[in-house]
């Protein structure tokens, strides 16, 4: 996600700064490479050693002549992304003031005059994070350009972002934003339909290329909704279902929005620009039995076809742009592109990821991307496949 990617992080006296090992740790998972720069009250909560281990560089504690700001963060810096994790009120206000006494705050107005993405995740007491002072000083460093990773509100506290929408965030700043003013539809996960109050007929999907797929749809500047079967999702506006019958009616109310533009779903044209159906949806549902089935007795289940999602979309919108997903159990590429085809043509869809029903639940995946003209191997993981996908959508909404 941010392979190549030169990140200056800049740590200031936040308690939460005893995270930010572990964050520089993820941030170079990712691929980015990280250089730190602290202030001396972070010194007092997480010794540079720390810091300089985490990240594989020496940490700038002070400036000196050799203009470590600039070096970062000017015109011709080193840094691609400037991020502040944590990010103090005392910090944030600085910035805002264009005060200059730390190396941090200096590092922020070197990037911000430079035109260097900022991404700030602040950490501090609640009622810190709500005085209005504070408020002011993040709505106008906000104005220009720099994005707020907002908190985590518990206990009392502003507590810093996790990890994950953290490096969402940077990923967003040094990412082509590509699906910028596009609303995107993701499905993801399994399906499960009620047998009854405490059974379930479901499928092995995991939901990983769904929730890749989203991520890297808001990585490239969408506005992203999630139906799915659940789980924490910072990335995206989230909508969670269990039966095949609740995501198609999520689906289709995501999908169409305020069609009308004055509160009705009046008219014609969705609210969204694209869906992607990644979900293992059950293809079959049973009658519900109100009351627990008695174990140790045979049953016998009458199962009922579903509804094809996809075919219900495109019926109320002919010109959406969708993205199927196939999964064959056959292993054989040709089946798999014979079956994708199938739908392709019965549905219109953009194009059609093919894969072997093997690869549920694994990180590491592969797949055929298969449309009208061609069909192209993809294999790497369930991430990387997400961009792949998000980099297709945007190329055919972009044609």
């Amino acid at each position: 996600m941010l392979d190549g990617v030169n990140v200056a992080l800049g740590v200031s006296g936040s308690i939460a700064a005893v995270k930010v090992v572990e964050l520089a740790h993820e941030l170079r998972r990712q691929g980015a490479a990280v250089r730190g720069v602290m202030t001396e009250s972070a010194q007092g909560i997480v010794h540079p050693w720390a810091v300089e281990f985490a990240t594989g560089n020496d940490v700038v504690t002070e400036l000196t002549g050799s203009v470590e700001h600039v070096e970062l963060c000017g015109r011709e810096g080193w840094a691609d992304v400037l991020l502040l994790a944590p990010a103090t009120a005392n910090t944030v206000g600085k910035i805002a003031g264009a005060v200059d006494d730390t190396p941090v705050t200096t590092c922020a107005t070197t990037a911000l005059g430079a035109d260097l993405p900022v991404v700030v995740a602040p950490a501090m007491h609640e009622p810190m994070y709500d005085h209005p002072g504070v408020l002011d000083a993040i709505e106008r460093v906000e104005s220009w350009g720099v994005d707020f990773v907002d908190p985590r509100i518990e206990e009392g506290k502003a507590k810093i972002a996790t990890e994950a929408a953290i490096v969402t965030a940077v990923a967003r700043a040094t990412t082509e934003q590509s699906l910028a003013g596009r609303r995107v539809v993701v499905t993801s996960g399994a399906t499960a339909e009620s047998i009854d109050p405490v059974r379930i007929i479901t499928n092995r999907a995991s939901g990983k290329t769904g929730r890749a797929v989203a991520r890297a749809c808001r990585v490239r500047g969408a506005d992203v909704t999630l139906v799915h079967d659940g789980g924490d999702v910072h990335y995206a506006e989230t909508v969670t279902v269990e039966s095949a019958a609740e995501m198609r009616e999520a689906v289709l109310d995501a999908v169409g929005g305020d069609r009308g533009g004055d509160g009705s779903d009046e008219g014609d044209a969705p609210a969204a620009d694209a869906l992607v159906s990644a979900a293992a949806i059950s293809d079959y549902t049973v009658e519900r039995a109100d009351e627990k089935l008695r174990s140790g007795e045979s049953r016998t289940l009458d199962l009922e076809p579903t509804p094809k999602l996809i075919d219900g979309v495109r019926e109320a919108y002919p010109d959406l742009p969708i993205v199927g997903f196939k999964a064959e159990t056959s292993g054989d590429d040709g089946e798999m592109i014979e079956a994708a085809r199938g739908i392709l043509t019965r549905s219109d869809l953009a194009f059609v990821v093919a894969n072997d029903a093997s690869v549920m639940g694994d990180d590491e995946t592969r797949t055929l991307f298969v449309d009208a003209a061609e069909s192209v191997e993809f294999a790497g993981t369930k991430a990387e496949l997400g961009g792949e996908i998000a980099n297709r959508l945007a190329t055919t909404l972009r044609d």
